[in-house]
């Protein structure tokens, strides 16, 4: 159940990352992007994964090195990653604020930190699919899973993580919607 949360997670993230991608086709083209989606998606990117999908992944990966340290260490370290991830979120949102603030950038420096954004991100879920999953699935024991299962209950069940999840939920909505109405005007006005 655990992987199949994350898993779905990944596909939630895919699905922002095709949203971003397109308003980037928008801005490479030379047109304007809908800067309401992009902030957005990369608010979305600050705040979820980081308080809620990489700590779950981080319960199995330290489960993992138990039961699998060969595992881990082939799959090697996942908290840099995600590091490395958030930098490349940093960079993205600095770029889009220089746009934003009229600031003289090249369309293709902006384009390339964008894309290098995206093109990490899919890199490193695919790891996680293709590695760590299958891994965890291979080497944890049900109790394993019990125990981290038991420790997202706790941490999601306060007040505060259901109002927390509830509005990720809308914030997702919100995104998809903005993204159908932008292409939508888009196309209206070819």
């Amino acid at each position: 159940m655990v992987i199949e949360i994350l898993r779905q997670e990944h596909r939630n993230i895919e699905k922002l990352l095709l949203v971003l991608e397109r308003e980037l086709s928008v801005f490479a083209r030379g047109d304007r992007p809908d800067y309401e989606v992009v902030h957005a998606v990369i608010a979305y990117f600050q705040v979820y994964p980081d308080a809620y999908h990489h700590p779950t992944e981080d319960m199995v990966f330290e489960k993992l090195k138990v039961r699998d340290p060969a595992a881990t260490a082939n799959i090697g370290d996942l908290a840099a990653e995600h590091r490395r991830g958030a930098e490349g979120l940093r960079r993205v949102a600095r770029a889009v604020e220089s746009v934003l603030a009229d600031q003289e950038l090249l369309r293709q420096n902006i384009n390339d930190i964008i894309r290098d954004f995206i093109e990490q991100e899919r890199r490193h879920i695919a790891m996680e699919e293709r590695d760590f999953f299958p891994a965890a699935v291979k080497a944890l024991q049900p109790q394993d899973w019990a125990e981290i299962a038991s420790r997202l209950t706790d941490q999601r069940n306060p007040l505060f993580s259901e109002v927390v999840e509830e509005r990720f939920e809308v914030v997702r909505r919100h995104i998809l919607q903005l993204e159908q109405e932008a292409e939508a005007e888009r196309s209206a006005h070819c």
